[in-house]
């Protein structure tokens, strides 16, 4: 007989409903832009390309070359379509504050999606093809990404030409767009699931959840 999981709630440490969706703050809108603005440009600091620029005159004056990892061009390669790569942003329900935000599947939706494979009717009420779609907090992250990117171009110029030693999450979040109070995620590191003290709570087993069906009324 086939299971039926009627869920809004699935499992211990994690609220799909409305109320437990929030939108990202400041502090998580920078952290993530920086993660991934550094990212981009790690992978191609090794660079030993070299750009010639500017015009050949009649005079045979030569363009002038530059090293392409303190160009401008790499700065602009690594901006481009950086908001939107936040959309690769998965909600981690089960992990407190900024580490909710996180590229892969979370713990529960991996679950979830076992079920599924083997035969449980999950209903979360929405198709199964929009499971994977950019959630609401995802979709205004990145919103705010391409929002604070535009109002704070020169001081990430002036980092990349200038301040490169500095983490990009210290010179721009905590120098510049942050004040004391709203600093907090900035410490908050992904140390794995310990299932104690900040780690993602333990989900429960597969075999736990295909043992019972669940109402509305339950979850």
């Amino acid at each position: 007989m086939e299971l039926i999981l009627l869920a809004l709630f699935c499992f211990k440490g994690l609220v799909l409903a409305e109320e437990d969706q929030r939108l990202p703050n400041k502090c998580e809108v920078c952290k993530f832009l920086s993660v991934e603005l550094q990212e981009a440009l790690a992978k191609t600091g090794r660079s030993r390309e070299v750009l010639e620029v500017g015009e050949v005159l009649d005079t045979g004056k030569r363009r002038r070359k530059i090293k392409y990892n303190t160009s401008e061009t790499r700065l602009t390669e690594a901006v481009d379509n950086l908001c939107e790569r936040i959309l690769q942003y998965n909600v981690h329900a089960e992990r407190p504050g900024s580490l909710r935000y996180a590229k892969g599947s979370s713990q529960t939706m991996t679950t979830l999606k076992n079920l599924v494979n083997k035969g449980v009717k999950v209903d979360l009420g929405l198709p199964l093809e929009l499971w994977d779609e950019p959630s609401v907090e995802v979709s205004d992250m990145k919103k705010q990404c391409e929002t604070m990117l535009e109002q704070y171009e020169e001081i990430v110029e002036d980092w990349y030409f200038h301040h490169q030693d500095d983490r990009l999450e210290n010179f721009l979040c905590q120098n510049h767009v942050l004040n004391a109070s709203e600093r907090e995620c900035l410490k908050e590191v992904w140390k794995g699931d310990t299932g104690t003290g900040g780690g993602a709570e333990e989900e429960p087993s597969t075999e736990e959840v295909e043992g019972k069906a669940h109402d509305a009324g339950e979850l």
